[in-house]
Parts: C-alpha cells; sequence; structure tokens
C-alpha cells in the first residue's frame, strides 16, 4: 500500500497553489512536506484527504482514490485547529472515533490509554478551552490517531509543544510507524524532519524544487559546513575563494564550502594565525539545503 501522486496540480482562478506535483510514500515510512507558509502544503493535504479535487493530475492510496469509505483508514491533524472548546476530552473525542466507525467502548480504552500516554489523563472531563494550547495540542494529535489509521497526515504536528512533550509525541509517532501506519508530515522544524523521515520534499510556490533521501538530498547539494574555533582572529577566512557563506558563532564561525580542497585551504589559513582548537567538516543541515532552495525571506 502506498499513497501517490501524479502529476497534480490545483489552480484557484489564476493562482496556481500546487504545479504539476509528483511523489510516492511507501507503506509504513515517514515522509517529510516541507515548504514555507504559502508554499502550497495544506492544499496538497486536503487533496491527499479528497476534501480538494485536482484540475490535473491523480492522488491514490492503495491503489484507489480516497473516498468517504477510505476514512475509517485515515488519521488527518490539521494545521489550524478543529476542536470544540465547549465539549468535554472525552466527549469530544469519543465523537470522532465514533465518526470514524470505532465502538464506543474500544473508543473509551484507547482515550484512556492515549491520555495516560500523554500525562493528561485528569483532563478526561474538562472542556477542551480549559486546557492549554499544548494540551489542546496533544487531545488533537489523539483524535488523528485514537482508530489506527493506516495513512495519517499530520500538518505541523509539534506546533505549540514544550521540549519534553515534542520528545512524547515524536516517540508516539515513531511506534505507530514502526507498527506499519505511513505517515506524512509538515513541519518548520527541519531538525525534526532530519531526525524522523526516510524522505521528503520542499516544495516553494507549489512547484517541488528538492525530492528524495536525506542522504541523496544532501549529497547531492554540493556543499558542506566547515566549523572552525580558534582564539585568533579569522576575518580574512571569508574572502577565501569557494566559500560560500559565513555563520559566525561565539568561538569562531562556520563556513559553508564547496569542496573538501576549500576545506583544506580554510584550516591552512586559520593555523597561520595560530592554533586552531577544533575545525571539523559537517554535512550540510536540511536547513541551509532549505534556505538555498526556498530564499532566505522565508527562513
Amino acid at each position: 500500500m502506498s499513497l501517490q501522486i501524479e502529476h497534480v496540480t490545483k489552480r484557484f482562478g489564476d493562482f496556481t497553489a500546487v504545479n504539476d506535483l509528483s511523489l510516492t510514500v511507501e507503506e509504513g515510512t515517514m515522509y517529510g512536506f516541507l515548504g514555507a507558509n504559502g508554499a502550497g502544503k495544506t492544499t496538497t493535504f486536503r487533496m491527499i484527504l479528497g476534501l480538494l479535487t485536482p484540475n490535473e493530475g491523480r492522488i491514490t492510496w492503495n491503489g484507489k482514490p480516497i473516498s468517504y469509505a477510505t476514512s475509517p483508514h485515515i488519521g488527518y491533524l490539521p494545521e489550524e485547529r478543529g476542536l470544540y472548546p465547549k465539549m468535554k476530552v472525552e466527549e469530544q473525542l469519543l465523537f470522532l472515533a465514533e465518526l470514524r466507525g470505532m465502538k464506543r467502548s474500544d473508543a473509551k480504552r484507547e482515550i484512556g490509554g492515549w491520555l495516560d500516554r500523554f500525562d493528561v489523563p485528569q483532563y478526561l472531563n474538562k472542556k477542551v478551552e480549559e486546557l492549554s494550547k499544548g494540551n489542546q495540542q496533544k487531545i488533537q494529535v489523539i483524535a488523528a490517531l485514537l482508530h489506527k489509521p493506516k495513512l495519517i497526515i499530520l500538518d505541523e504536528p509539534f506546533s505549540g509543544l514544550d521540549p519534553v512533550n515534542v520528545e512524547m509525541l515524536k516517540k508516539a509517532i515513531l511506534d505507530i510507524r514502526n507498527n506499519g501506519a505511513t505517515i506524512v508530515f509538515s513541519s518548520h522544524r527541519m531538525d525534526h524532519v532530519e531526525e524522523l523521515c526516510e524522505q521528503f520534499s520542499i516544495i516553494d510556490h507549489g512547484k517541488q524544487v528538492v525530492s528524495g533521501t536525506l542522504k541523496e538530498v544532501k549529497r547531492s547539494f554540493g556543499k558542506q559546513n566547515v566549523r572552525i574555533r580558534s582564539d585568533y582572529e579569522l576575518g580574512t577566512l571569508a574572502g577565501l575563494p569557494g566559500v560560500t557563506s559565513v555563520t559566525p558563532t561565539v568561538e569562531g564561525a562556520v563556513y559553508q564550502v564547496d569542496s573538501d580542497e576549500t576545506a583544506e585551504l580554510l584550516l591552512t589559513e586559520a593555523l597561520k594565525s595560530g592554533p586552531v582548537r577544533q575545525f571539523e567538516i559537517e554535512e550540510p543541515t536540511l536547513q541551509d539545503i532549505f534556505i538555498a532552495k526556498v530564499g532566505k525571506e522565508h527562513a
């Protein structure tokens, strides 16, 4: 079972929100979907879910279009929150679980387990509006995962969560993936995608600009980072040929370079000023690649 998006385009009047997008997400994998605000991520998710119809192309899950009949197998966490503020947490989750075809008794048992897992069992009979934003986000996540869906779409799942709760949610998502679910998620946090996803795409103004595994994309990027720490002034290194950018740090700088030869030249020149306390060649981060492909104005 795979999710396939084939040459999909979506227009709203004269505006093209998604432009000839193709990607495949294999069963049991986690796929990162990256882009600046307005890049077309949410529009793509809504087309996957059948909430919007593409102008061109096709989207299939297990070889068939997603429809109301397949909804019990799908989990969706929207970026904009969709909980009813006046409803109590248990009522809310039972209502959404039953919409997905769950028996009430099964849903009650699963709700208890999830609330315990997310350290919020005390909120079972609280109204949603009485919860903090972070705890509302946990309830929204539970609503998306409660019915054990096979395909899960998570739009900014970590938004509003502190670092401890981010780790809790990451572990839950990984467990679900390891049990065979297929997960597509968007995030503004490049480090989360780098840590969790086997494959990813970056889209910019509706068009796919990067696609592949992390290893493939980093290898094809053609640049790497050199981190240097020194007690001596290294300002002249920024002007060396092959240095494409410089990011100052507290005790030195990180230089983006185009080759191993440039990295060696950096070390040679740095040593002319005095001893170097750290010299390290690092692969580019996903953040580096995103900024290079999408532009600093979005970063």
